[in-house]
């Protein structure tokens, strides 16, 4: 009986693969064909496409976060300091490097060098932040965003306090849509490996984890720069699409709304991660008649989370699309084992 349950679950799993693989592929497709099709046909009112772009760019900047604070279980505070360091890299690499006409060709480039230059900070943040447990790393990361902001404000070359600008608009739907594609795929590619069963075993039982071999202290700083890499790439689009930055871009109040973005779709989840930020982007375009008051708005709604929905709407679960195939088999067979054995005792 389990032989031929096994063997059946196996070939549906052939075509479960195939099946999901036509269907991404599609998708893939058309979004790819929607984002080029977008501006060049005015299919959409240009203030639309700009929401479209901060959705995308949310939705990288909650991923990264909810690497750290969902899936490892740590608390981070200071992502906009990652954040930051992406976008001035990323600018002064086509403002003063490459402004020779250049720039729409290097701008891959320049978005990849601003990631790298967040997750060698990240790197040099996370190696002492990790040697202590507990609450600690909100406390280094929080100090970190408010050194970053005052080391930005005084250093001429980047405007200083005033801000730096001078960047072209390069941020374009179809860019956008690549690198949050790209951040999906490779978080999510990420998550589901071997190293990322490890990831998991932190925030489940740090202790247990160490037990069974995971080296909890490299985990937990390539998690960290890892994330800090997306968030360096999400500054690198913000900055090329609004075209101009400044250090109180990314104070503690970016930060904040990242950690809104996470706790309001769901942590340790993907699709929880793109909930929280479309959401949040639709919520606070909606909120803008109300100015300040909506910046009192939504630090409020984090604490309500915190209170009522701690784990958020997806909270540690998944849509079936972001699921391996093998995993999805893997709890098939459990529950058919499961119902075998029920019926051999009945």
């Amino acid at each position: 009986m389990n032989g031929g349950r096994i063997g059946k679950i196996q070939a549906s799993s052939k075509h479960i693969i195939m099946k999901r693989k036509i269907i991404m592929a599609g998708i893939l497709a058309a979004g790819l064909l929607l984002s080029f099709a977008i501006p060049r046909f005015n299919l959409l009112d240009q203030y639309v496409q700009l929401v479209i772009m901060y959705i995308g760019i949310n939705i990288i900047l909650t991923l990264s976060l909810n690497l750290v604070n969902g899936y490892m279980g740590e608390f981070s505070l200071g992502h906009a300091g990652f954040m930051s360091t992406g976008a001035y890299v990323s600018s002064l690499l086509t403002v003063k490097v490459f402004s020779l006409g250049a720039g729409t060709l290097i701008f891959p480039l320049a978005v990849a060098s601003g990631g790298i230059a967040a997750a060698l900070l990240g790197l040099i943040v996370a190696i002492p932040s990790f040697r202590t447990r507990g609450d600690y790393l909100a406390i280094v990361t929080l100090a970190f965003n408010v050194i970053v902001k005052s080391v930005l404000e005084n250093i001429d070359a980047v405007g200083g306090a005033r801000g730096f600008l001078g960047m072209d608009k390069l941020t374009t739907l179809p860019w956008t849509f690549f690198w949050t594609a790209a951040s999906i795929w490779l978080i999510r590619n990420l998550i589901y490996s071997n190293f990322g069963r490890g990831v998991l075993s932190i925030r489940e039982d740090e202790t247990a984890g160490e037990l069974m071999g995971v080296n909890t202290q490299q985990v937990k700083v390539l998690v960290f720069v890892v994330s800090s890499f997306f968030a360096g790439v999400a500054g690198a689009l913000l900055a090329h699409l609004i075209q101009y930055i400044n250090p109180r871009s990314f104070d503690i109040i970016r930060s904040t709304e990242m950690l809104v973005m996470v706790y309001l779709g769901g942590i340790g989840s993907i699709a929880g991660s793109i909930i929280g930020a479309v959401t949040y982007t639709f919520l606070l375009e909606l909120l803008r008649p109300l100015e300040i008051w909506r910046m009192v708005i939504m630090p409020l709604m984090l604490v309500l989370l915190m209170i009522f929905r701690p784990r958020g709407i997806m909270g540690l679960r998944e849509f079936f699309w972001f699921v391996p195939v093998r995993d999805f088999m893997i709890t098939k067979k459990f529950k058919g084992a499961k119902a075998d054995a029920a019926a051999e005792r009945d």
